[in-house]
Order: structure tokens, then sequence, then C-alpha cells
């Protein structure tokens, strides 16, 4: 992750898309970002999940899970009082 609050995503496909970093946090043992693709207010946002492959690379997961989005989206809506997140 970049210092300017950006994060640049490879697919498996070899294509990138860069997001918006607008949180980090460690919850229930896991390491999540809230990311954005834009800096918009409205901007939709993605929960992406820190995973660990073998060959001790990071990497993220789009989470999509109802239950863990539940719950971490709430986390971060507490987090960033000024925010609120709808699950779609």
């Amino acid at each position: 992750m970049s210092e300017n609050g950006k994060i640049i995503l490879t697919a498996e496909d070899g294509s990138e898309e860069v997001f918006f970093v607008m949180e980090k946090a460690a919850v229930a043992g896991g390491k999540y970002l809230l990311v954005a693709a834009s800096e918009e207010e409205n901007a939709d946002a993605l929960l992406l999940k820190e995973e660990h492959t073998q060959a001790d690379e990071i990497r993220y997961r789009v989470v999509e899970d109802e239950k863990e989005l539940t719950i971490i989206s709430k986390y971060f809506e507490e987090l960033l009082e000024d925010v609120e997140l709808r699950l779609e």
C-alpha cells in the first residue's frame, strides 16, 4: 500500500485497478481494508480481507459472506463516524 492512500490491485488476468483506501482495521483476527474506486463522497466501496499465500504473498479478496460483511461494515461505520455503509 502506498503512503498516499492508494492501493493498486492486480487481478488474476493481470489487469490492474487503483483504489483509495478509506480505512484499515484488524477485526477478529482478520485484517480488512475499506476501499473505493474514487474519492467522491458517495462512491461505491468494497470491503477487502487480507490473505497470505503459501509463497508469503499478500492477497486481498472481496468480502462476500453476508454475515462477515455485516459485521465488518458495522465496525467500519463505528470507526468512521461520518460514513454510512449500505450493503447491496
